[in-house]
């Protein structure tokens, strides 16, 4: 399996593993919004350069992050409601895309999440 990604991709996913396995709640949720603006910029990137086998890996990593994202939330009411709406909103986006690529809209979106992702850091 690793013989068919490339060496930044294992790479990626070592990391990405390695910071899941000692992270608290709150850790999670910053690595599941890193991970969805990683995703959403690459898609961007790759829909530049024509690159249409990662632009799809990119959405679908972007929504395994949303899906992460929504699976965390504890209810439904106040913040969590709020936040179950904004990440429904951000599936839709992105799964719109997934038919008529909109880097215009997915850009917003990532930019959406940079700042709500440094909101939640404090900074």
């Amino acid at each position: 399996m690793m013989l068919l990604t490339s060496p930044q991709e294992a790479y990626r996913r070592v990391d990405f593993d390695a910071r899941v396995s000692g992270a608290g709640p709150a850790e999670l949720v910053h690595l599941c919004y890193e991970h969805l603006v990683s995703a959403l910029g690459t898609a961007v990137h790759a829909d530049r350069r024509g690159d249409n086998c990662l632009k799809s890996r990119s959405m679908t990593r972007a929504l395994t992050a949303i899906t992460a994202l929504q699976m965390g939330l504890a209810g439904g009411e106040g913040i969590a409601g709020a936040l179950s709406q904004l990440y429904e909103a951000a599936r839709r986006t992105v799964l719109d895309s997934a038919l008529q690529f909109d880097s215009e809209r997915i850009s917003v979106l990532r930019e959406d999440f940079v700042e709500i992702g440094r909101a939640l850091k404090g900074g």
